[in-house]
């Protein structure tokens, strides 16, 4: 057995077990070995984390690793750099690569390169149809054999009701989730923001909230009628989340997410920072109504976990005039920070439950390793600093990626360290 590394003196918050307590945690041989009081074993190094807070490795569903393909804007390797300083120990990533992941050959190609960036876990996404493309589906077992956790066309919808019910049938024959990005092609196209007030005064084409649900309303039906699991993206409108909750209560194998720019920011950041792009992404941000619902839905269960949506671009991919930069923001070194300062420290939810959105839900959501402290699990750990101040400084990111509408916020509260496999990947100074 190897030295073991024994985290003591700080409070341990693990809602797969309802724990929230002062314990000592031991890590041995990349595994949870013991979660106790006073843990003394001859054979481990010990990190003193009194003051701070032990919670099982967060998990980012929803990240965009760009390669291969667009490594000008992000690789593998600085990804889950981001990942592991934003205290995320594993990350998802969307298929939307170029070529498409959407084979075996290139998800082994993915899952190689993380094995040599060493640093946060990496699970890849397969797509729901060739090339993404939205015409014949991919080959689920496949990708699932070579390493996929689900399947999604990511920024493109599997607009085709009859090929959606295809894939959800199919992709229940190997336990996959499909998770889709909803919106109607024909509503949105051209869009350049939320459809409202604020687009009118602005003069930017917007896309209706009704884009959305009726597409959440759709996916729901569908995986009602065939026993799939849908997993629907980002969520940004109060209609979806109540299409989302309805089917829950129907028993419905389906599940969502949210992201933190959803749900702190309104289509009113358009116009308060002056048609800055870091306020373009898809969905767009949504009026105060919608946050509030997402917020609501976050609150009683409705939606399961807080992804970041994370899509880094280049700088000539956003540095220019509003209707021609590209969709996204980066998200992974400032979800964590952000999250804690405007919705726990104002006790919109509970630390708990921020815990279990970034860890058990992710994992309980695509059945992957993790999620939980229990011995046996894997030894990842995202360690916090409730007191911690921190700002926004784009410029300190490791992502390659700049663009943030939250550049100059004061935060309290931050990751401090990121252990995975019982390897420390990240930490700072205290």
């Amino acid at each position: 057995m190897s030295r073991g590394v024994l985290l003591k003196g700080g409070r341990v918050v693990d809602p797969s077990q309802g724990v929230d307590a002062s314990l000592d945690l031991l890590l041995r041989d990349g595994a949870v070995a013991a979660l106790g009081e006073n843990l003394a074993p001859d054979d481990a190094d010990i990190v003193d984390i009194a003051g701070l807070v032990a919670c099982p490795g967060f998990i980012d569903i929803h990240v965009h690793l760009r390669e291969p393909g667009y490594e000008e804007k992000e690789t593998i390797a600085t990804g889950t750099r981001a990942a592991a300083a934003g205290g995320f120990a594993s990350v998802c990533c969307m298929p939307n690569t170029n070529p498409v992941n959407d084979q075996a050959g290139i998800t082994r190609f993915i899952l190689e390169r993380a094995a040599a960036a060493d640093c946060a876990r990496v699970y890849p996404i397969g797509a729901v149809t060739k090339g993404s493309r939205g015409e014949e589906l991919a080959e689920y077992g496949d990708l699932r054999d070579a390493g996929c956790v689900a399947v999604s066309d990511d920024g493109r919808p599997v607009s085709d009701a009859r090929l959606m019910r295809r894939a959800l049938d199919y992709a229940r024959a190997f336990d996959l989730t499909i998770i889709d990005h909803c919106e109607d092609p024909r509503l949105s196209e051209k869009a350049l923001m939320n459809e409202g007030a604020v687009s009118t005064l602005l003069g930017l084409s917007g896309v209706p909230w009704v884009s959305e649900a009726m597409m959440v309303e759709r996916d729901v039906l569908l995986a009602e009628l065939t026993g799939g699991k849908a997993h629907i993206a980002h969520v940004s409108t109060a209609s979806a989340v109540d299409a989302v909750r309805r089917g829950k209560a129907r028993g419905v194998r389906v599940t969502a997410e949210a992201t933190p720019h959803h749900l702190l920011l309104t289509d009113q950041a358009v116009k308060d920072l002056e048609y800055d792009t870091s306020t373009k992404m898809n969905p767009p941000l949504r009026c105060d109504a919608d946050r509030r619902a997402v917020i609501e839905g976050l609150r009683d269960g409705t939606i399961d976990c807080i992804a970041t949506d994370h899509a880094p671009h280049t700088i000539d991919d956003k540095m220019i005039e509003f209707d021609q930069a590209a969709f996204g923001i980066v998200g992974l070194e400032t979800a964590v920070s952000l999250c804690l300062d405007r919705l726990v420290r104002t006790d919109m939810i509970t630390l708990g439950r921020l815990v279990d959105l970034f860890a058990g839900a992710p994992a309980r959501v695509l059945c992957l390793p993790g999620g939980t402290l229990k011995p046996g699990a894997p030894a990842d750990v995202t360690v916090l600093d409730l007191d911690r101040s921190v700002t926004v400084e784009p410029s300190r990111f490791l992502s390659k990626g700049r663009c943030t509408p939250f550049a100059g916020w004061n935060l309290k509260g931050a990751p401090v360290m990121t252990i995975v496999g019982g390897k420390i990947v990240f930490s700072v100074d205290r």
